[in-house]
């Protein structure tokens, strides 16, 4: 059964959320520490003020009210979706999925563009916002792909098209391997490719540079997924008892991963965050890195990849034709790893570029 769904976040939680914030109590830190040491206790401070005297959930919940919000329950587990249904009935539909430490609000700059040729579907990751908490072992990647596929299949869908960065991408091509009858084709702006001494290929020097970038971060693993692949239970005890601790462990994300030309502001940064933190979906949406696995079969529809020059990684085109059919290949000239969110008017068109061409 799917129903309509409605924000009302009860106003005992917000006074709460502001009571915690007014008794924040804050570590010391070092002189001209900088960002040596983590995220900056000045910017945090900042953040977290505004959070408690300037930010207005309210007005932000009332315009995310505006969106036709849904949920329906699959595998015992409550799905949230926002469903905007384009003017032409016999438009092409889109399943979009967020990451980590995003949400739904990642695509709010590309529905309206979006919206005059697809219908859009954009759910909430179980473990994350508005589908809440889960409960059991083992959503992994394949599964949230699975689920995707029953979700489109209630609501009428026989013929879509995936798109997603970061985790969205993994469960995007997943959702292309385990229902390629009804997946058009994918589209990411997120592709992870691996160093690969087998493949005997000659690279550009560009494509080396990228590949030990990768390397690098293979062999230092960033703490924050450290610990959520590790103990994301733990880490969740003080994510989910700090609003201040919810606040510095997402905003340096975003700190690190966003291009300096296109930042994403702090408003839309701090309703991502209020939704962490007012879902209490800390520690279940850090179980996905735990519990994400591997997708058992192969990818083989039609595969689009917009490459962002200030992501986390640029993937290496030879190396990812080797896995995937790749039908479609952009380098974005600015841009990082929230997309959807830095440059939606720039990943917008490559989607629809990347659609229209292979419905053509």
């Amino acid at each position: 059964m799917i129903k309509p769904f409605h924000i009302d976040i009860p106003q005992a939680d917000l006074d709460d959320l502001a009571d915690r914030l007014a008794r924040t109590r804050w570590p010391n830190e070092v002189a001209d520490a900088g960002s040596d040491y983590g995220f900056p206790l000045a910017r945090l401070r900042e953040l977290a003020e505004y959070w408690r005297t300037g930010y207005d959930w309210r007005a932000h919940e009332a315009e995310l009210n505006k969106l036709p919000h849904f949920t329906t329950e699959i595998e015992g587990q409550n799905v949230h979706f926002v469903h905007v249904r384009s003017e032409n009935p016999d438009a092409l539909a889109l399943v979009l999925t967020h990451g980590w430490p995003g949400s739904f609000l990642e695509f709010l700059g590309m529905i309206e563009p979006l919206a005059r040729d697809f219908h859009l579907v954009i759910p909430s990751i179980p473990g994350y916002g508005f589908s809440g908490p889960t409960h059991e072992r083992d959503w992994s990647v394949e599964r949230i792909a699975r689920a995707w596929a029953e979700l489109m299949r209630r609501l009428g869908y026989e013929r879509y098209g995936a798109q997603g960065g970061d985790f969205g991408s993994g469960i995007s091509t997943a959702l292309g391997a385990v229902a390629p009858e009804h997946v058009v084709g994918v589209h990411v702006n997120y592709l992870p490719t691996r160093p690969d001494p087998e493949a005997g290929l000659e690279l550009s020097e560009e494509d080396e540079s990228r590949l030990d970038k990768v390397r690098q971060l293979m062999a230092n693993r960033p703490p924050y997924q450290a610990l959520q692949v590790a103990t994301p239970q733990t880490i969740g005890y003080a994510l989910t008892d700090s609003p201040v601790g919810q606040l510095a462990w997402i905003a340096e994300r975003f700190a690190q991963w966003t291009d300096p030309r296109t930042p994403v502001d702090d408003d839309r940064m701090l309703t991502d965050v209020s939704l962490y933190w007012l879902t209490a979906t800390a520690a279940s949406s850090a179980r996905l890195h735990h519990d994400a696995g591997k997708v058992n079969l192969p990818c083989r529809v039609p595969l689009g990849v917009a490459v962002l020059p200030c992501d986390i990684t640029q993937s290496v085109r030879p190396l990812a034709e080797r896995l995937f059919d790749i039908r479609h290949w952009s380098e974005f000239d600015r841009g990082g790893h929230f997309a959807a969110m830095e440059v939606p008017d720039l990943l917008a068109a490559d989607v629809k570029d990347f659609f229209l061409g292979i419905a053509e």
